[in-house]
């Protein structure tokens, strides 16, 4: 067990030289999600939500969030991809994971773990529509105004951010640093060949 925990220690030291900066705290990220939920549990009162994360980068982010909406919600998941082990956005967003109820007259809170180009969430917004909900709106970590391509604005935005390549607290780069319990600026060497 002790061997375990060392190379477990050791592959997060590892993963931990390859961030340039700390952009947000643990201690921040908790402070805004539980701000967020207090503004969408005012903005709901009175309905039910289906709050649908996006995976997987939202996971982390959503598992906490929900935890501080103080209304009746249920909650789903969509598989999108339009990055693969790139970092820039493909352009074109595929479904891999749907929704697995319907979602006709019902409030759908989308839950994303960061706004770049916005072409997903746009992709997505219109998908939904189309299904006849009572409303779609918007909730993300973190927006990225500097890379959009469509216009997009979420509803409800943890913290705007610079255009940098982040990870941590749930995003990626090729699937590794998902679990650092802060947002980090990861440094160019870590993932240009």
């Amino acid at each position: 067990m002790n061997v375990e925990n060392n190379r477990a220690t050791d592959v997060i030291k590892t993963r931990e030289a390859d961030i340039a900066n700390v952009l947000l705290t643990g201690e921040a990220l908790k402070t805004r999600i539980a701000e967020l939920g207090e503004e969408i549990t005012q903005d709901y009162q009175g309905t039910e939500l289906l709050v649908l994360g996006i995976l997987k980068g939202a996971v982390l982010f959503m598992a906490d969030l929900i935890r501080e909406i103080k209304l009746p919600l249920t909650f789903d998941f969509l598989a999108v991809t339009s990055y693969g082990a790139s970092t820039q956005s493909s352009g074109v967003v595929r479904i891999l994971k749907d929704v697995e109820r319907s979602v006709e007259e019902v409030h759908i809170l989308i839950v994303e773990d960061i706004v770049d180009t916005g072409l997903t969430l746009k992709y997505l917004k219109e998908n939904l529509s189309r299904r006849n909900p009572k409303s779609v709106k918007v909730v993300t970590l973190l927006d990225k105004p500097g890379r959009r391509k469509v216009d997009v604005v979420p509803d409800y935005n943890g913290f705007t951010i610079p255009d940098e390549f982040v990870v941590g607290f749930g995003l990626d780069f090729n699937e590794q640093f998902r679990n650092l319990p802060y947002i980090g600026i990861l440094k160019p060497e870590a993932y240009r060949s």
